[in-house]
């Protein structure tokens, strides 16, 4: 509905009183209440009893020991709080010293254990891979023997790994070879195996019904030959008597003549041990009886020989060392 021009629907203000009263009535006012006796002051107030100020008063004795035993009482406590203190941490750093070594022992085993099992697996893929198959065989310090033929007896062990090597079929393979005195294997990685081989060197022959026979000094045949070996001593036993005790005595005497003089020997016999005769390349005779005080019998018999014509036909009898006999023949 709207609504009719000068319509408003605020109250209206109520209308402003004037200050009608006069001016001469506000002073006749304010001189009246000059006028008035003034209100007196007020004294001041006494303070209460009980909230005077005490006195202060000196303490007994009694009261001051009371004190000085409170007060030694605390720092009693005091100090045993602090020993207290100091000790768990003494103990704090006790237990972290002795717990550090502790650690630092396990860590050494750990990290030694770790390492050599490292070492160990290392060591077991290399050695007992394929890397390391035995490929290539070769032989050392021949002279008689052939090394090729050698080679091929051990060749069945050829793709296995050095390390897993059987050397008790190797010893097998190799006895098959009387000549081979002893032997030592040498494992060069990646691949080779290197035996050094020692031969039977020989000392001497003896004769037999189909040749000769050359020996060393084990008695051990070396070599069968039709002709008679040069450079060795013949041995007047019989074949069969190889390795008795009179060629025993008989390889112990060569053995110990001086090295000059063995290739000079040209024939040895004995009927006895204790009956050595040598027959030298010149045409003298040695008699030297038994293999005993044998270093003895070859430094006389050194210096004998020296203090002659070497061409003389002459027997030198060594049986008794200290009395050696020259004696011409």
């Amino acid at each position: 509905m709207k609504r009719p021009d000068g319509f408003d629907p605020r109250p209206p203000a109520p209308p402003v009183e004037e200050d009608t009263e006069p001016r001469h009535a506000v002073r006749a006012r304010v001189s009246t209440l000059a006028s008035l006796p003034k209100r007196p002051e007020r004294a001041p107030r006494e303070p209460h009893p009980a909230k005077q100020k005490r006195q202060r008063r000196e303490p007994s004795e009694a009261e001051l020991a009371a004190k000085e035993a409170k007060a030694s009482a605390r720092a009693a406590r005091r100090d045993a709080r602090r020993a207290a203190a100091e000790r768990r941490r003494f103990e704090r750093s006790e237990v972290r010293r002795f717990t550090r070594r502790a650690r630092n022992r396990r860590m050494a085993w750990i990290t030694a254990g770790g390492v050599v099992t490292v070492f160990a697996t290392l060591i077991a893929v290399a050695v007992y891979s394929p890397l390391l198959a035995l490929q290539e065989i070769r032989v050392t310090g021949t002279a008689r023997l052939d090394a090729e033929q050698l080679s091929e007896a051990v060749d069945s062990q050829l793709g296995t790994p050095l390390a897993l090597l059987d050397f008790d079929k190797l010893t097998d393979d190799l006895s098959e070879f009387p000549l081979i005195r002893s032997y030592v294997t040498e494992a060069v990685p990646p691949h080779t195996l290197v035996i050094h081989v020692v031969e039977r060197q020989p000392v001497a022959s003896v004769m037999a019904s189909d040749g000769y026979v050359l020996v060393d000094p084990a008695g051990v045949e070396i070599e069968r030959t039709e002709a008679r070996p040069a450079g060795v001593p013949l041995v007047e036993v019989e074949e069969d008597e190889i390795g008795g005790d009179v060629f025993d005595a008989i390889i112990e005497v060569l053995l110990a003549l001086p090295e000059p003089l063995l290739p000079q020997v040209d024939q040895v016999s004995a009927t006895t041990m204790d009956d050595v005769t040598l027959k030298l390349a010149g045409g003298q005779r040695i008699v030297w009886g038994s293999a005993d005080r044998a270093e003895l019998k070859a430094r006389v018999l050194e210096r004998l020989m020296a203090a002659h014509d070497p061409g003389a036909s002459v027997e030198f009898d060594v049986t008794a060392p200290l009395s050696a006999v020259v004696r011409p023949l």
